[in-house]
């Protein structure tokens, strides 16, 4: 029999942690391992600019007919001008294109599958450590799939000279994915001067700039987030960016994200975009609906558009109060050890120090769940739990 023979797949390693927490009967627990933006109460909210775009879908929306399978053109020119900023999309060095997707992981989707047919024998090359689905993605693909050095855990950052020196090594034609800002999981981003670094090699080596752009506005604000993605955009001929809305809008059931191709020409974009049409067409026939036309809805509309920057300001400011009082915690209970790399690292995650075995301890003994690696989602922090969350690490690293 067919089904018969399938071993059961293991659980996600992520979405897996968060059935256990659940399951867990513990009445003190934590989860730190989910990758969802939660409020001091632990809810992951609706924001308010949402609610009001829907309530004005529900007024103007007449009709539910299949939208065009990239999306609409509209939500596709707001998009760029977001991600990429309004003076790198008017100065005509590039041809720029996007195809709306199902969330950030639809967008690296697209790309993986427009480079199995129009660049089968490329390899993809990944930073280590990585968000653990990329790899899926693209090795599902077909493609073949490498590492280069990225975070150095001795270091408790990125180490240049390492990053430098691979990028240089690989070959013109392959594909480097890089995170744009707020590094999943360690949270370890590149500084001015190493993007300019990246930037120079990959105009040098020839190879194609893929990057996951999951977080903006996380980081260090919406604008800014976006320096060293045009550094390296500016010095190259051709990228592909892959962004989402389901952090920075709380956008995540409705899946909502974007591929947008950089090109040498508006030709290339255009014969680009016809290739991503026929990708889309196979994997789901045309974009959704719903989730895209809230975020064109809060994108457009001048007013709701600077309420959610001020909304998208909020939860950034909650995620950099929340690492520091951890810090403030850690130091109080193991003054002894040296916290600080903590502070240098961005966005929801982080590399918090603890090995695997501390991981598991963790775990069983504390009921505090966090990924492998010790990454922790600093947005999953809530300020009742925080003690007991510092407690336990204290705990842990007295092992």
């Amino acid at each position: 029999m067919f089904f018969d023979e399938m071993p059961v797949a293991p659980a996600d390693a992520i979405l897996g942690l968060t059935a256990a927490f659940k399951a867990d009967p513990r009445a003190t627990k934590a989860n730190l391992g989910v990758g969802v933006f939660m409020d001091e109460t632990g809810r992951t909210p609706i924001l308010d600019v949402v609610k009001r775009a829907e309530r004005m879908l529900l007024d103007e929306e007449t009709s539910k007919t299949y939208l065009p399978i990239a999306g609409l053109p509209e939500f596709g020119e707001a998009v760029r001008r977001f991600v990429l900023g309004d003076a790198f999309c008017d100065d005509g060095a590039h041809g720029l294109a996007t195809a709306q997707s199902l969330g950030g992981t639809g967008a690296l989707q697209l790309g993986a599958q427009l480079l199995r047919r129009f660049r089968p024998g490329a390899t993809v090359w990944l930073p280590t450590p990585t968000w653990g689905n990329h790899r899926a993605i693209f090795s599902g693909a077909g493609l073949a799939v490498r590492d280069y050095p990225y975070y150095a855990t001795d270091l408790r950052r990125v180490d240049p000279e390492a990053l430098a020196e691979a990028l240089a090594t690989i070959p013109a034609g392959d594909v480097v994915l890089l995170h744009a800002c707020c590094h999943n999981p360690t949270g370890a981003d590149l500084d001015a001067a190493i993007w300019a670094r990246v930037a120079a090699t990959a105009a040098q080596a020839g190879w194609l700039p893929f990057f996951d752009f999951a977080y903006q506005g996380f980081g260090d604000g919406a604008e800014a987030d976006r320096a060293g993605l045009l550094s390296v955009l500016r010095a190259v001929p051709e990228a592909l960016v892959a962004s989402s809305f389901s952090k920075n809008m709380g956008l995540y059931s409705e899946r909502v994200g974007a591929l947008t191709l950089v090109a040498g020409s508006a030709a290339a974009a255009e014969a680009g975009l016809s290739q991503l049409r026929r990708v889309v067409r196979e994997i789901a026939s045309n974009a959704q609906r719903h989730g895209g036309s809230i975020a064109l809805k809060v994108l457009a509309d001048p007013v709701l558009r600077a309420d959610w920057l001020r909304e998208l300001e909020a939860m950034r400011t909650r995620i950099v109060s929340s690492r520091a009082a951890l810090v403030d915690g850690l130091r109080a209970r193991v003054p002894d050890h040296d916290f600080s790399y903590l502070l240098r690292q961005k966005g929801m995650f982080s590399y918090c120090g603890l090995n695997d075995a501390q991981v598991a301890w963790l775990r069983e003994q504390k009921a505090v769940y966090m990924v492998k690696g010790g990454r922790i989602n600093v947005a999953g922090l809530l300020p009742g739990q925080l003690p007991y969350v510092c407690d336990s690490i204290a705990a842990a690293l007295a092992q």
